[in-house]
């Protein structure tokens, strides 16, 4: 390309004319419209044709980007969202890209946060997600629900002994753990529960059998009933509750290989517990006669 005089002569009195007669520039000096910057915005992210993108929320004290940001980890590609006003961290990963499926990814994102936390000595808690996004979207801030009353009645006393303040407390702990993600501890401490008055394994063992029969034959939560007799493949759910929920969390040896960054057992973990918790629930219930009712006056 050759810029001769005449080249520099037009392009001096377009300035000039510019300078008499000053405008605002046309557009916005953006160098896509709306709809293309969104799609440069993401390609930058990794969107392809057939994309299915995986979204965890996760809550963190974690070195974390503040803008959106593709990280290599291992063999594995992940997207990093920062928190902003109306949303949490996230993180994203394109199953198809990556070639997984859900539970893999899953796993590979516990893997990373546990990178993190080892790294940063700090905490990142993997929240709820879902998959089937074309594009990576961020998680909105949780507005969760709570129960409220018009006319707020409260009339209750401390338990009447130690061991049911106890009780209550790992049962507070055991729910927290829950609804937190850390359904291992969730698991250990119902079983410490029923461990209160129950000593050694075979008695432990003894009043889960009986008890959960008890649960089954009331038609309790059928539902979640039934998935946790899946889980056990034909093994008495007594056994199983011991060996593959109780050991497997609290020990690691042989037997007890319990991983909490893998997807699937994470989710056996939750089947487990959410049986573990009405069973809890009735030990406390039966034992200590504790009422339910925040305005009975026990």
């Amino acid at each position: 390309m050759t810029f001769t005089h005449d080249f520099f002569r037009r392009l001096a009195r377009e300035c000039e004319r510019a300078n008499l007669f000053p405008s605002p520039p046309e557009g916005d000096g953006s160098e896509y419209n709306p709809e293309e910057e969104q799609e440069e915005r993401y390609r930058k992210l990794g969107v392809r044709p057939g994309s299915r993108f995986l979204t965890v929320g996760v809550d963190n004290q974690v070195t974390w980007p503040k803008e959106e940001k593709i990280v290599k980890f291992d063999r594995y590609t992940l997207v990093l969202f920062p928190k902003t006003e109306d949303h949490v961290q996230s993180v994203h990963m394109d199953l198809m890209a990556n070639r997984l499926d859900h539970p893999e990814a899953m796993t590979v994102i516990n893997r990373f946060l546990s990178i993190m936390v080892w790294c940063d000595d700090n905490f990142a808690i993997a929240e709820d997600g879902w998959s089937g996004n074309p594009v990576p979207v961020p998680v909105p801030k949780p507005d969760l629900a709570f129960t409220t009353a018009y006319d707020y009645v409260f009339h209750r006393k401390l338990p009447a002994s130690e061991d049911a303040m106890r009780a209550l407390a790992l049962y507070r702990e055991a729910r927290n753990a829950q609804q937190n993600a850390f359904v291992s501890y969730a698991v250990l401490n119902f079983y410490k529960i029923v461990e209160m008055r129950n000593h050694g394994k075979e008695t432990v063992r003894s009043w889960f059998r009986e008890n959960f029969e008890a649960l089954r034959q009331a038609n309790v939560e059928a539902d979640e009933i039934k998935r946790f007799l899946d889980l056990c493949k034909g093994e008495p759910p007594h056994k199983y509750i011991h060996d593959s929920c109780r050991l497997a969390v609290a020990h690691t040896g042989k037997r007890s290989k319990s991983d909490p960054d893998d997807a699937n057992e994470i989710l056996r973990l939750h089947t487990a517990a959410s049986v573990m918790h009405l069973l809890a629930r009735r030990f406390i219930k039966n034992e200590f006669v504790i009422s339910d009712l925040i305005y009975s006056g026990d």
